[in-house]
């Protein structure tokens, strides 16, 4: 196989936020306690960092007592498959280094409060696209098929 032929590609650090730029949708994984926490979030991307909104819980608390944290966003179009993940620290932003959320478009998806805002910054951030080879795809007998 040559390099070209390879099914997995490495994104560059500039291509992986230009990806999360690009979704707002994704997963936190936080520690609380002993346990490890994962839980979808929607976020904005302010230069190489990521913001979101968040209500008194398990994620504040999670972030507050442990900063390390993890998150990813995934995404299939066709045969391709495209994951990227932070590793980095979470910290709650105060005072006027809040207000950075109100000019980013970051507002909760369901109607309850979310007043505080999380930055994210990034220790580490990796990406991947795959070339995906899914022959089961084809053997799959579609609903509207059957009907």
């Amino acid at each position: 196989m040559s390099p070209n032929d390879n099914p997995v590609h490495e994104l560059h650090p500039e291509e992986c936020w230009e990806f999360l730029r690009g979704h707002e949708f994704g997963r936190l994984g936080f520690h609380l306690a002993d346990e490890v926490h994962i839980v979808p979030i929607n976020y904005a991307v302010d230069d190489n960092r990521l913001l979101f909104l968040t209500a008194e819980g398990s994620k504040l608390l999670g972030v507050t007592m442990n900063s390390d944290v993890a998150f990813e966003v995934d995404e299939i179009v066709d045969e391709h498959a495209t994951s990227v993940l932070v590793r980095g620290r979470g910290r709650q932003l105060v005072g006027s280094a809040a207000w950075v959320a109100d000019r980013l478009p970051l507002r909760p998806w369901v109607d309850t409060p979310k007043y505080i805002v999380v930055e994210i910054t990034a220790d580490e951030i990796t990406g991947r696209r795959f070339d995906l080879h899914r022959p089961w795809l084809h053997a799959r007998v579609d609903s509207a098929d059957s009907a």
